[in-house]
């Protein structure tokens, strides 16, 4: 149990002396900046005489983690964090919460504002800093964010087994559909993902909610979820789907948050969180959701149905281009499932050529983000490109739900794409008599031989495919450079070939304030070198300055950083001028396949976001081909070069790291992630400033560990 906090501590240095911190810093990507905003605030403590402990939560897990009796003899509690931090065990201590950018920039500041912070109440929210940013729009997106991360597995394993299972073990039937055998070891198959699509809804309600309104939001989240799925509860043939759960996410948080503020006897507040708060929210958010919010979905439901009936005699470009805007627009909520239940109906009275239309619809949304993932990468963070190949396979098998993280995560880019490919694909199908003789659309059908008119349904496919991938990174674009230009954030980068960018929660004043958007670098790399390697160890061999030329005469960073590629003097007087001639320098090593490409991709890189981190530094990077292996080279300059830096100072040190497109490692990320905290040293600096050749720069940076 932690001892609740006192006054505000007062008086002259022997107090201070006593002062006990704690911190914890985390970005969302947990490489460069969560150590640099570590390193930062324990050296502004330790320049004060104040005990700080930080705790990061970085890519490789929590490190220096606090236990109890860290937080009990705590005086405060500082949280520079760009994700969600669980604040429960900070009950009865002062906590300020801040974006990772204020701890590397603001560290005296935040040591000293933490000191008069508010006291942490069991379920009470977070105590945000005060710098402005567009606070509850913050939240709402990384709220969001948080459900789409808990739920993308659950589409990704559940479409895979499903698509797995259709494609060796489904075959079309005589009487209608596309059909696994039952008691068939492909039925297994497809009703484990099956089960995986079913929770997908419920964990993108629960997490949510959870971000909002922490443990206790979890269950109602999750179960309101379950019942905006599921439209038998309230008389609907089709549930909610992923937008329903998105409603029902955010009702069961603030719900939550509400519920909280209500005082009650000291007696009860123990079992609140627990106990009261969990069943008095999900009983009324499910009640809420049945008795209010069900009927107008069934309503709308069954005059959808009608209007369409009513369409069948017109233009058939037009019902396919209506046909297709629905199929696209919720990905299996009620208006998809409308008109997939409008041309499956059909189908038994002979008209085959509405199921043709949507069969034609339905993998356009998945396959659009897929090849959006892949024509724009730098617009995407890793984790979204890994499941756009995902969503490339299950659209391939008629899986629309492919998309919704994808449209979950950008719904005002991605949903109107959507249905823009949707009617193309739609149209063109009815425009053309394609006709389908089952329930299912995708390529698969025509494959397995359920599709007449073939050729035609490739091309609606494929054009529809092409204009919600064209539009997708459009649109995504535009937004990407509206809010860069709202609210830049030189020195920290933006979304790049290596390195996704989240919207957190208080940016802070270093983003401007306006939107609250702080970005996370991530420098990504492979760890390609033989397992000797892989910790930067002891002192260089003793013929490291023998053989410039060759790649193993002295490694640190596992490996990638060489004699050959450090340069003590950087001839270079401006940014284009420094990452031309570092890529020179990485070219000694023979790793190098295309110079001009590596130079053009690192300077694209720029472009959306300078890598000057401040403090002198500057890490410029390239995830590119045109490397055949990961490599790392350092040099330096003696008058500076301008950077873009957010603290104004000119680039002195400058690493540049360029890995292959393939490339990934923890070990490499981990040797970053110390690099970054490292550099935050102002003696380690200086070393590396006053190091008088090559080799005894790489003695320096053995000091990384």
């Amino acid at each position: 149990m932690t001892s609740p906090a006192g006054p505000p501590p007062t008086g002259g240095g022997s107090e201070q002396q006593r002062l006990k911190l704690l911190a914890v810093t985390a970005c969302p990507t947990g490489i460069a900046h969560t150590y640099m905003a570590a390193e930062k605030l324990a050296q502004a403590a330790a320049s004060r005489g104040i005990d700080m402990k930080v705790e990061t939560q970085g890519s490789i897990g929590a490190e220096n983690v606090l236990d109890d009796n860290d937080v009990s003899n705590a005086d405060g509690v500082i949280i520079a964090a760009d994700k969600d931090v669980d604040l429960s065990r900070f009950v009865g201590k002062r906590v300020l919460t801040v974006g990772v950018a204020e701890g590397i920039h603001h560290p005296e500041q935040l040591i000293e504002r933490v000191r008069s912070a508010p006291v942490h109440t069991a379920g009470a929210a977070p105590a945000a800093s005060a710098s402005g940013g567009g606070k509850e729009r913050s939240v709402a997106y990384k709220a969001l964010m948080n459900g789409v991360s808990y739920m993308i597995p659950f589409v990704v394993v559940g479409g895979l087994l499903i698509a797995i299972s259709l494609s060796l073990g489904g075959h079309t039937d005589p009487s209608g559909g596309l059909v696994i055998p039952k008691d068939s070891f492909w039925m297994d198959i497809n009703n484990i993902g099956v089960i995986g699509f079913t929770l997908m809804v419920p964990i993108l309600s629960g997490y949510i909610a959870y971000a909002i309104g922490d443990r206790p939001a979890l269950v109602p989240g999750m179960i309101g979820g379950w019942i905006a799925n599921t439209g038998d509860l309230y008389d609907s043939k089709a549930g909610a789907g992923f937008i329903g759960a998105i409603v029902t996410g955010f009702l069961a948080g603030y719900l939550v948050l509400w519920i909280k503020k209500v005082k009650v006897p000291k007696f009860v507040q123990p079992i609140m969180p627990i106990i009261v708060i969990p069943i008095v929210a999900t009983t009324a958010l499910g009640l809420f959701f049945i008795y209010v919010i069900g009927k107008p979905i069934s309503w709308v439901f069954e005059h959808l149905t009608d209007w369409l009936s009513g369409m069948t005699g017109t233009s058939a470009i037009l019902l396919g281009a209506i046909l297709g805007l629905m199929i696209a627009f919720d990905m299996g909520g009620p208006v998809n499932k409308t008109a997939f239940l409008f041309g499956t109906g059909l189908i038994a009275t002979g008209n085959q050529t509405v199921m043709g239309m949507c069969a034609a619809a339905i993998p356009v949304m998945p396959l659009g983000q897929g090849l959006a993932t892949l024509i724009r990468r730098r617009l995407y963070t890793e984790q979204e490109r890994e499941t756009g190949l995902a969503a490339l396979f299950m659209g391939c098998f008629g899986i629309s739900e492919g998309a919704i993280p994808f449209a979950a995560a950008r719904p005002a880019q991605v949903i109107p794409a959507n249905m823009l490919g949707g009617a193309v694909a739609g149209a063109i199908a009815g425009v053309a008599g394609v006709e389908d003789a089952v329930p299912h659309g995708g390529p698969i059908v025509a494959v397995l031989g359920a599709v007449s008119g073939v050729p035609m349904f490739f091309v609606a496919v494929l054009i529809g495919t092409a204009v919600t991938g064209l539009t997708t990174v459009t649109l995504v674009d535009v937004s990407e450079r509206r809010r860069k230009g709202a609210a830049p954030v030189a020195g920290l980068g933006v979304a790049g070939p290596l390195e996704p960018a989240l919207v957190g929660v208080g940016a802070g004043a270093a983003a401007g304030g306006a939107a609250g958007a702080v970005v996370a670098q991530r420098i990504v790399a492979s760890s390609s070198a033989p397992a000797t390697e892989t910790a930067p160890t002891g002192t260089p061999s003793a013929g490291a300055g023998a053989d410039a030329g060759a790649d193993t005469n002295t490694g640190v960073l596992s490996g990638y950083l060489t004699e050959q590629t450090v340069k003590v003097a950087l001839d270079a007087r401006d940014k284009e001028a420094a990452i031309r001639e570092m890529a020179e320098l990485l070219a000694r090593t023979g790793k190098v396949a295309d110079l001009d490409e590596l130079v053009a991709t690192a300077l694209r890189r720029e472009e959306q976001g300078t890598t000057g981190l401040g403090e002198e530094i500057a890490i410029p990077h390239a995830k590119t081909d045109a490397v055949t292996a990961p490599v790392v080279g350092f040099a330096r300059s003696a008058e500076g070069v301008e950077w873009g830096s957010l603290d104004g100072t000119k680039a002195r040190l400058v690493f540049m790291i360029s890995v292959p497109e393939a490339a990934a490692g923890d070990e490499h990320l981990r040797i970053l992630a110390l690099l970054s905290r490292k550099l935050m040293d102002p003696g380690f600096r200086e070393r590396l400033i006053a190091a008088p050749d090559e080799g005894a720069v790489l003695e320096v940076l053995n000091e990384v560990r």
